[in-house]
């Protein structure tokens, strides 16, 4: 016991947090012989990471060259000196490019973590110096929950906003089997299959057992933490960072259901907390969307409110907050639950789908919808600022676009839509001037809107925007929709609209790093013994987003590199 009459463990490493970031960390230290501990505020595991899409962006992985990708490091690195720009920090850059193949070798040799490719999963920039069409993102395989035991119930369930009734659904061919379901009899009958296995998963184990994107991703990496006799424990939340009288970071003090534990850590204390998309306070100081912080919607988990940044700054550490964007944006909008309360739902996909214009209250278009979410959201804050109305938008469709395709959560055919019109999510016109009146945009401003756009658009144009010019645009399209997987005419009504705000999925300030994922005090040298991963970290991309997994990507590999430092191995 301690004087203050708490009980105290020992371990070489502490890690805080259980998300992508942490795990990696912590399945790293333990695979070279160091004893770990996890320790997580919440009742469940998995942080943010459980709830997305589970891509990691790492350049020249090995995945990408089994499958044959032309890819170099010097094209990363040109790839992330455009997109960083003046926010370009080396350092940590080539350790991210350095390490990033070492990690996924390492993962797949070594652990459960297996990858799959997305050979089409384009950077978002594609056409910049250093850009490729496809090979640098990569996903975790699915995996059987089954696998996990006992564990399975601590595991963070998906985004319910994202799944169908619960069922997680896989990206590329499987997403469009989904799509196709009612005009293709081998889709039918794949989706059928899945369903069944989805209702037997429910009858035997309450949830699905097939786990897909960041539901793998975190389900494989703890799985190699037990294996390695790692704990992860739930219901900690880490109240304060001890350190010596050197200044060495030596442990943290942690709340348990049974009391305050000191737990010392002889090698390091590991940061990868989740950042702060729940922190109203830091949120209002940074996002300009939202100056009371509470007009940001986030799909993160509630109790990612910036405990990791908040450690780091009571020892020292500093955070970097010039970043020209200090979140990753995403356009969500807020279905009605049946008690009343709102989801917030990313929209990942449906921006690309022939037939799906977005408009301001102004009634005009502002940006290529079929661009990075990233993109999309940053286009929409700056043209509402400029019209000086609410920051919100309106995602627009004809009746065949929304049944063949859906509209964010509303699903395509044969899924009834009306119970989302009654709910109000759905909005809905007879005609354009009536869908303005119910947006409250100007109808005259509306019709101009859709007839200029229709006219290019019959020929699979886009002239204003350049909508399907890019391999990233039209990776996420509809293939079988000519000449432009992403453009069609808005055809005859009714007509309907989603309102749009925007959301994050993930932040990119953070606490000030280096390239061994030290967290630095304000003058730039590291604080002994005290490391971050993940979204407690600045993102090393600059306040920008080159690609899918530009969050997670780091994460795993600035985790597999703070332990290789703990344990000595790039000191």
């Amino acid at each position: 016991m301690t004087r203050q009459g708490r009980r105290q463990e020992a371990v070489d490493v502490l890690v805080v947090g259980s998300g992508a970031g942490g795990l990696a960390s912590a399945v790293s230290a333990a695979h070279r012989g160091l004893r770990v501990l996890v320790v997580e505020k919440e009742p469940v595991f998995g942080g943010t990471s459980a709830r997305s899409g589970g891509w990691m962006w790492i350049p020249v992985n090995a995945p990408a060259k089994r499958a044959g990708v032309e890819d170099s490091r010097e094209l990363a690195e040109t790839y992330l000196k455009h997109e960083a720009g003046d926010f370009y920090d080396p350092e940590r850059v080539d350790a991210f490019l350095d390490a990033g193949p070492k990690a996924v070798e390492f993962f797949e040799n070594e652990t459960s973590l297996q990858f799959d490719l997305g050979p089409t999963f384009a950077d978002y920039h594609p056409d910049a110096p250093g850009g490729l069409d496809g090979g640098r993102s990569i996903v975790a395989r699915p995996f059987d929950g089954r696998a996990l035991g006992g564990e399975i119930k601590r595991l963070r369930k998906p985004l319910k906003e994202i799944t169908f009734l619960g069922m997680m659904i896989g990206t590329g061919k499987e997403l469009l089997h989904f799509f196709n379901v009612t005009r293709s009899p081998v889709s039918a009958f794949f989706v059928a299959v899945l369903f069944c296995k989805y209702m037997r998963d429910l009858l035997f184990h309450g949830r699905s057992m097939r786990l897909m994107n960041g539901n793998a991703l975190v389900a494989r990496l703890a799985k190699s933490c037990f294996d390695k006799g790692v704990e992860i424990r739930t219901r900690a939340p880490v109240r304060k960072i001890l350190r010596d009288d050197s200044g060495r970071v030596t442990g943290a003090v942690v709340e348990t259901p049974e009391g305050q534990v000191e737990v010392m850590a002889r090698k390091g204390v590991v940061l990868a907390a989740g950042g702060f998309p729940q922190d109203v306070r830091r949120r209002a100081a940074l996002f300009p969307h939202a100056p009371s912080g509470h007009e940001h919607l986030s799909p993160a988990p509630p109790g990612n409110t910036g405990d990791g940044l908040r450690l780091g700054e009571s020892v020292g550490a500093s955070v970097r907050e010039d970043l020209p964007n200090a979140a990753a944006w995403v356009p969500i909008s807020r279905p009605v639950w049946p008690d009343g309360t709102r989801g917030t739902f990313p929209h990942f996909v449906d921006r690309s789908k022939p037939g799906v214009i977005a408009v301001t209250r102004s009634g005009r278009r502002f940006v290529n919808e079929a661009d990075s979410y990233h993109d999309f959201c940053q286009a929409m804050y700056a043209r509402c600022t400029e019209e000086g109305g609410e920051i919100c938008a309106y995602f627009i469709v004809d009746h065949r676009t929304l049944r063949k395709y859906g509209l964010g959560y509303v699903k395509p055919y044969p899924v009834p839509f009306r119970p989302h019109i009654r709910s109000g999510y759905l909005l809905t016109g007879r005609t354009l001037e009536d869908l303005a009146g119910a947006i409250g945009a100007d109808p005259a401003a509306l019709r101009a809107t859709v007839a200029a756009y229709n006219g290019p658009a019959a020929k699979g144009e886009d002239p204003e925007f350049g909508r399907g010019s890019t391999s990233y645009n039209r990776s996420l399209g509809d293939p079988e929709h000519r000449p432009n997987p992403c453009v069609a005419p808005i055809g005859k009504g009714p007509y309907y609209a989603v309102r749009l705000e925007i959301g994050d999925l993930g932040t990119f300030a953070g606490l000030t790093t280096d390239g061994n994922a030290r967290v630095l005090n304000g003058d730039g040298t590291p604080i002994p013994g005290l490391y971050a991963a993940g979204n407690d970290a600045e993102s090393i991309m600059g306040g920008n987003y080159p690609g899918g997994g530009i969050t997670l990507g780091p994460a795993v590999t600035f985790g597999y590199i703070a332990a290789r430092h703990m344990s000595g191995a790039n000191s």
